[in-house]
């Protein structure tokens, strides 16, 4: 029996809130159990009920997003966070990131697509939807002097292996990455399983999300 996962809705629009609590209630392993107006009624809400994930705005009045990222780094709760965006502020998109949000989707995507980052998230990994990708190369492209710095890879990634990072983080499969660059699908995963070393990930999206923090998708 798959094990239910509580979760807290962060967003400043009531409407917004109540329908994601409304929509995600359709499902039988996810429970919303609270929803949180701004940063600051959200940290309070963690601190009482620790929620398994945080499904979180950016954008909210007083206390954002990044506010409340920033105050549960600082008192060390690691609970995972869930960042609904538009991507339509690079600035507050690249502070998430280096703040650690643990996944990344926009708005548009199907109900299907977050209950599936919600349990993802629950269970210890990284989510990033590959229509999200976009975004958050923007955003790294945008502002990369802001981005903090970061040691060189102790062996740097190929040409070939940027070729096949780029396409994974479009969200190809190994079988696409080697239609499209015209190789064998054995080669393909030979250098996914490079990058993932190179990188210290345990999985694509795990990777992904590093080189984006290091601008090697920019």
């Amino acid at each position: 029996m798959t094990a239910l996962v509580t979760v807290l809705a962060v967003d400043d629009q009531r409407l917004v809130r109540e329908g994601i609590t409304s929509l995600l209630g359709l499902s039988s392993t996810i429970d919303v159990i609270g929803e949180a107006s701004d940063g600051a009624e959200a940290l309070a809400m963690v601190l009482a009920d620790r929620p398994d994930v945080v499904l979180l705005d950016l954008r909210m009045p007083k206390f954002d997003g990044v506010w409340f990222l920033d105050r549960l780094a600082e008192r060390g709760i690691a609970v995972p966070c869930l960042v609904l965006t538009t991507f339509d502020d690079d600035e507050q998109v690249l502070a998430a990131v280096r703040a650690d949000a643990r996944g990344y989707l926009l708005k548009d995507v199907s109900l299907e697509t977050v209950t599936e980052a919600i349990r993802v998230l629950a269970a210890g990994g990284l989510y990033l939807h590959p229509s999200a990708t976009e975004g958050l190369v923007g955003a790294l492209r945008e502002f990369p002097e802001r981005d903090a710095p970061v040691r060189p890879l102790p062996e740097p990634l190929t040409s070939r292996e940027r070729d096949v990072l780029r396409l994974m983080a479009a969200g190809l499969t190994n079988r696409q990455i080697a239609q499209t660059l015209f190789l064998a699908e054995g080669t393909v995963k030979n250098h996914v399983s490079q990058i993932l070393v190179k990188l210290d990930s345990s999985d694509r999206t795990n990777a992904v999300l590093r080189a984006l923090r290091r601008g090697l998708l920019s």
